[in-house]
């Protein structure tokens, strides 16, 4: 795993975004402000406009490179959060050997980050009723000495799961929290996106050690 791995990976999740941009859009615009899809659109188009540099770094520094720059870039909540994503992964990927259970730490690290950043958990109809559920998966699959085959079948599953939960929910976090019961009957938008780029992450690393 090195920058190019990562470089490949923000591909994929841009176009599989791209691909989904009305259907975000939609889900945002019911609960939201509408704008939660093209803030990451811009930020993942700056993070190509840097592929050369975001590639010739190692896995860490690419990561926290590609923080900093979405902190510059994505408006709105969402920045903040997938800064804190990928700056927590990058802090927690020194000394994680590049395997499963390496790489559950480090990601499980991101998801505390955005945690902590967004003062929220499971159960407040936000990305985080993806991400942490994943995490916790993750996790169970590296002790349970799951191969990485396997890692990238399960996690998938696991978010589209948890993002359909989504649609039952009660927003207490965000501008969907406003409307209270109103909230209830539509998936969040910030977990269709995470769901949507954890699939298209794991697709592409399938690609990737075939």
């Amino acid at each position: 795993m090195n920058g190019k791995t990562v470089m490949a990976c923000i591909d994929a999740a841009f176009a599989s975004l791209k691909e989904h941009t009305d259907e975000i859009a939609s889900l945002d615009q019911q609960i939201g402000d509408g704008d939660h899809i093209f803030n990451l659109l811009r930020g993942m188009e700056a993070l190509l406009a840097v592929k050369a540099d975001i590639e010739a770094e190692a896995f860490g520094p690419a990561l926290e490179l590609a923080a900093s720059k979405v902190l510059s870039t994505v408006g709105g909540s969402s920045g903040p959060l997938f800064f804190s994503l990928l700056s927590g992964m990058a802090k927690a990927s020194a000394g994680n050997a590049p395997d499963v259970a390496g790489f559950a730490h480090v990601f499980s690290a991101g998801v505390e980050a955005v945690g902590l950043r967004g003062k929220t958990g499971v159960g407040s109809k936000t990305m985080m009723d993806v991400l942490i559920p994943v995490a916790k998966r993750f996790g169970e699959l590296a002790a349970q000495g799951a191969s990485a085959r396997e890692v990238r079948e399960v996690l998938p599953r696991v978010a589209e799961d948890s993002m359909l939960a989504t649609r039952d929910m009660l927003a207490t976090k965000g501008r969907a929290s406003f409307l209270g019961e109103r909230s209830r009957g539509h998936i969040d938008p910030g977990a269709r996106s995470s769901q949507i780029m954890i699939a298209a992450v794991c697709a592409r690393l399938a690609q990737h050690n075939k």
